[in-house]
């Protein structure tokens, strides 16, 4: 049984995967925004409040888990924002938000881990294939493609630094997934609980030889 921590786990993949782990006995931490009340009542321990732009939100958590002497095994860093946006229309302030939680969201969440991480522990990043700088062939999207295409570099460093402690770093993107964050946008999407099959059993396989990469839900192995 592993210690998984799930980080954006009030709804969509995240709430998804926790969901899947807890049915096959792992032991399930969701950090949420809210206060997870469905999650506390399948059995599911919640760390509340969790805002992944807050350095205070961030490290309360981190403080509760070290206290208790929790070992991760696995993090899953779900958490984000996707807005939409056109040259000649960016909000700049819009822009910053999702650097916030996109980027510097996992950064922060895993710093503040650090303690709770160890040999054999592993980090799964979920950005997005938007992120790619080799996979971009139609432009737009200028906040949400800027800020994955930095998420990947975030994990890129992190699997530099963590694999001298045995931690291995994986970058995630999940597919076309139909969440709250994609409705609205003309796509065929597959369902939260298909895209958290993937997500897992590309973590599950994951070892320090195959860390530092871009793969898909589906094991294929993406551009930066």
């Amino acid at each position: 049984m592993s210690t998984v921590l799930v980080v954006g786990a009030d709804r969509g993949i995240a709430r998804a995967i926790c969901l899947q782990l807890k049915e096959r006995g792992d032991n399930v931490i969701a950090a949420c925004l809210a206060e997870g009340a469905d999650l506390r009542g399948r059995g599911i321990r919640v760390e509340p409040q969790v805002d992944v732009t807050s350095d205070s939100a961030v490290q309360r958590m981190a403080d509760r888990l070290r206290a208790e002497k929790i070992h991760l095994d696995v993090v899953f860093h779900v958490a984000g924002v996707l807005g939409l946006d056109e040259l000649g229309k960016i909000d700049f302030d819009d822009v910053r938000r999702q650097f916030e939680i996109n980027t510097l969201g996992p950064l922060r969440l895993v710093q503040a881990v650090l303690g709770c991480l160890g040999p054999g522990s592993k980090v799964g990043i979920v950005t997005s294939r938007v992120g790619s700088l080799g996979d971009n062939t139609s432009g737009g999207m200028y906040a949400y493609r800027i800020s994955k295409a930095a998420a990947n570099m975030v994990g890129r460093n992190l699997y530099h630094d963590l694999k001298k402690n045995g931690v291995a770093v994986l970058l995630l993107h999940p597919g076309m997934v139909n969440t709250d964050l994609t409705k609205g946008i003309p796509g065929k999407y597959i369902q939260p609980e298909e895209a958290a099959a993937g997500l897992i059993k590309r973590m599950d396989e994951l070892t320090l030889e195959t860390a530092g990469v871009f793969r898909h839900a589906n094991g294929e192995l993406l551009p930066w």
